[in-house]
């Protein structure tokens, strides 16, 4: 084999490895990729159905109910609302009306089965992402009631 060739063996050689380097690393990195998704965009079909995502809002007043240590809940965004189940211990901080985030997957009934609930840390804290799912939904609101009461006309 001449020089030239071996050099051509070990650039393809060495390209072929950092392919499958970057490969592993980008596969890696997408099954590690977790999304949040507002009560909204998920009534909309948006969000995966066996897919880990997560989701925010507010805790809807009279939704909490404890079995044991199954809790179930409904978080709104004010437009939507999602019913969620979690299995296990609540953070002290959970309560009805105010911000949650929770990590899971949405089964084929509808219901978002939590693996991980974060509850807000102080009286003025909202999750960003919950705060401006919030935002969005309101301004959607505004839309569609300006739409009904105006006749679809502009």
């Amino acid at each position: 084999m001449k020089p030239r060739h071996k050099r051509a063996a070990i650039v393809v050689g060495v390209l072929a490895a950092v392919g499958v380097a970057v490969g592993l690393v980008l596969n890696a990195f997408n099954s590690n990729l977790v999304f949040f998704y507002t009560p909204t965009q998920i009534a909309a079909k948006e969000a995966p159905t066996g897919r880990t995502f997560r989701i925010g809002g507010l805790v809807q007043a009279g939704s909490v109910v404890r079995d044991g240590v199954t809790v179930r809940f409904v978080v709104t965004d004010t437009a939507q609302n999602v019913p969620v189940r979690y299995d296990g211990v609540l953070p002290d901080l959970f309560k009805e009306g105010k911000g949650v985030v929770a990590q899971g997957q949405l089964g084929g009934d509808g219901v978002f089965a939590a693996r991980e609930v974060l509850a807000k840390h102080d009286e003025n804290y909202m999750p960003p992402e919950a705060a401006d799912a919030l935002q969005r939904a309101d301004k959607m609101k505004a839309k569609m009631a300006g739409t009904l009461s105006d006749g679809g006309k502009k």
